[in-house]
């Protein structure tokens, strides 16, 4: 999947229903729809989902939370911007 299908579904009401979850929440993300992205990975098992959950607690200044997650994903904490880390996860995940 490339990323200028992620970025012109962005203008659709929801995500495509073939994206992974972490891939969804990712859409929601971007669509500044913080509680429907951690809904989809709050609970959701693996290191993956455990990766994104750190990125919104990030974003919602909740630090102490976000490591928590970034150790459960088997990730360092990242020292860029949150929008790196965004840009970061949906290039990953798009593979």
């Amino acid at each position: 999947m490339q990323r200028t299908f992620f970025e012109s579904s962005l203008k659709d009401p929801a995500p495509p229903e073939n994206f992974s979850i972490c891939l969804a929440a990712l859409w929601w993300i971007r669509n500044n729809h913080w509680e429907k992205a951690h809904d989809l990975v709050d609970g959701a098992p693996g290191a993956d989902a455990a990766w994104v959950h750190a990125l919104l607690h990030r974003i919602e200044g909740d630090q102490w939370n976000a490591n928590y997650w970034y150790a459960r994903s088997g990730r360092e904490v990242p020292s860029g911007t949150i929008q790196q880390e965004i840009d970061q996860q949906i290039a990953y995940f798009l593979n």
